[in-house]
């Protein structure tokens, strides 16, 4: 079966260079490794030496230098819309805190079509409509993974700032106390000087 390593972006796709098409959901355009078959009934197998998303009218490469385009399938999926835009930015941000896969569109959110996730959408005060559509959503599950750990260590990050924060908060309140008693200490003098010339002598003769 031909084997497919690399894939072309949409703008490099030499179009007479396509022997074939193969239309693919989400799921499929997001694999590294396995068996495809294009229109037509030839297989095809992928193994992509990177984690990586296939996009709508980008193609796969083949060994001989062939190629084969990829159309995006149509899904079923949920249209969020809402007439308060904060509303949906809401709904996107619960989406993506608990690694739900969403499509981030100008007036519109769309999402997989389960009742668990119309709920949630309908309970944020969104409307939502069932569309057949290709679903082109933010990031992959695979991607989610690798962010999840770069966001443990951005916490440990944080956490070190905290401290550091904190110990430089202590030490500032610290000089603010001093500073305090040294104001207090010269206001009392500054009192006590205009009321007794004899200090007021005294002064200037210890200076």
């Amino acid at each position: 079966m031909p084997r497919v390593t690399t894939i072309v972006r949409k703008p490099a796709v030499k179009a007479d260079r396509v022997v074939a098409t193969i239309t693919l959901d989400y799921e499929a355009r997001s694999r590294r490794q396995g068996t495809l078959r294009a229109e037509g009934g030839a297989d095809i197998v992928l193994d992509l030496d990177m984690e990586t998303t296939i996009n709508d009218g980008d193609a796969l490469r083949l060994e001989d230098g062939q190629l084969v385009q990829v159309k995006a399938a149509a899904e079923s999926l949920l249209e969020v819309r809402a007439e308060n835009p904060l509303r949906l930015m809401r709904l996107a941000w619960h989406l993506g805190s608990n690694h739900g896969l969403v499509e981030v569109t100008g007036d519109a959110l769309y999402i997989e079509n389960n009742p668990a996730l119309a709920e949630l959408a309908r309970g944020q005060g969104c409307t939502v409509t069932p569309v057949e559509r290709p679903f082109k959503p933010e990031r992959s599950t695979h991607v989610c993974d690798h962010d999840h750990g770069h966001h443990h260590g951005h916490a440990h990050s944080h956490s070190e700032s905290h401290a550091h924060a904190h110990s430089h908060e202590h030490s500032h309140g610290h000089d603010h106390a001093h500073e305090h008693k040294h104001d207090h200490h010269d206001h009392a003098h500054h009192e006590h000087g205009p009321g007794c010339g004899h200090h007021h002598h005294g002064h200037k003769h210890d200076h």
